[in-house]
């Protein structure tokens, strides 16, 4: 069905075919059809960060900002489904459009900037959802909010969302916030760390359930960054890191109309860069784990996923999940199913 629908999605521009998409799904599922949008992949759980993943298939976080589809994206057939990225105070995000895809490539560059309705919106639709699978909320810092105060930002949302959350994902790596990703660098992201920690713990108490927290990275970074990075996220204890956001990067796409614009690149382009990134830190994930003699935290692989096949790169490479977006633009739900299948040949 959707190799019919997407020619005439693809006429409108992308974010009016995104919304227009999202409302199918939400009417589908508000009509009781969602058996009916797409076949679900047979089980093959996978316990990750403490928590069972029927399959290891996921959807990744930007397509569902405030979590008002959730049931619909469910019928889908995910493993999992990110919604976010959310703030404290709602915001417009950055002028349109901001949303341009490269079809030549099989690519999407975005420049939303954290659009959003804000932290209490999101929860009161996550908890007017039916859906009851495993749900991670992607947590932000609001545009105004200056860079040194970002912690509080992130405190803000991490107690508003942790009793509806499976896991929460924070995001400091998005190229469309300025200066956030400032957040990966050692001092300002062992700060951060510490105090998302001390707080996780605090709620942990306070709620009576554990609930993990993801670390989201960007795809440029050096080797030398990846590894401080490795093991900043080791010594505080997180639960799984993200790999990877959007890159900055125009390689193979410049000649290409749109291939200049401002943003974060998505889809195939992407793909290479964001897998060795996954190896590198996988690698020294393993070396920490070894020295601290415990597991290394889980990778969540992300990053121009279009067949299986790619999604299974991603699963050798030291990834234990995976998640979709662009792909899902391109290809429809049958990358789900075609994902589910090549890492169950594994």
């Amino acid at each position: 069905m959707y190799s019919l629908l997407r020619p005439l999605l693809f006429r409108f521009d992308p974010e009016t075919a995104h919304h227009l998409t999202l409302g199918g799904l939400k009417a589908a599922h508000s009509l009781g059809l969602d058996r009916f949008i797409a076949k679900r992949p047979p089980d093959n759980p996978r316990t990750v960060m403490g928590l069972t993943f029927p399959n290891p298939v996921g959807l990744a976080a930007g397509l569902d900002k405030n979590g008002d589809c959730i049931d619909g994206l469910a019928a889908l057939g995910f493993g999992f489904i990110e919604i976010g990225t959310v703030t404290p105070l709602p915001q417009p995000g950055n002028p349109k459009p901001r949303l341009l895809r490269l079809p030549q490539a099989d690519a999407i560059i975005n420049r939303m900037g954290f659009n959003n309705d804000g932290v209490d919106m999101l929860v009161e639709n996550v908890k007017s959802a039916d859906y009851r699978g495993i749900l991670g909320i992607n947590i932000g810092k609001n545009a105004a909010t200056p860079i040194e105060n970002a912690a509080d930002d992130y405190l803000t949302c991490l107690r508003k969302v942790y009793a509806h959350a499976s896991y929460i994902a924070v995001n400091i790596s998005s190229p469309n916030t300025r200066n956030l990703r400032q957040l990966q660098d050692e001092g300002a992201l062992n700060n951060l760390l510490a105090q998302l920690k001390a707080e996780q713990h605090q709620l942990a108490d306070a709620h009576g359930k554990y609930v993990p927290i993801a670390v989201k990275i960007a795809p440029d970074m050096e080797s030398g960054q990846i590894v401080q990075i490795a093991r900043l996220l080791t010594q505080h204890r997180i639960d799984a890191v993200i790999a990877t956001n959007t890159t900055l990067s125009r390689a193979g796409v410049e000649h290409l109309p749109h291939g200049g614009e401002t943003g974060g690149l998505s889809g195939a382009p992407l793909r290479d860069r964001s897998t060795a990134v996954i190896r590198a830190l996988a690698a020294e994930l393993q070396s920490c784990a070894a020295q601290g003699r415990g597991g290394a935290l889980p990778i969540i692989g992300v990053g121009g996923i279009l067949t299986g096949t790619n999604a299974a790169e991603k699963i050798n490479a030291g990834a234990a999940l995976v998640q979709l977006y662009s792909g899902l633009i391109y290809r429809g739900p049958t990358l789900i199913g075609e994902s589910c299948a090549a890492i169950r040949n594994l």
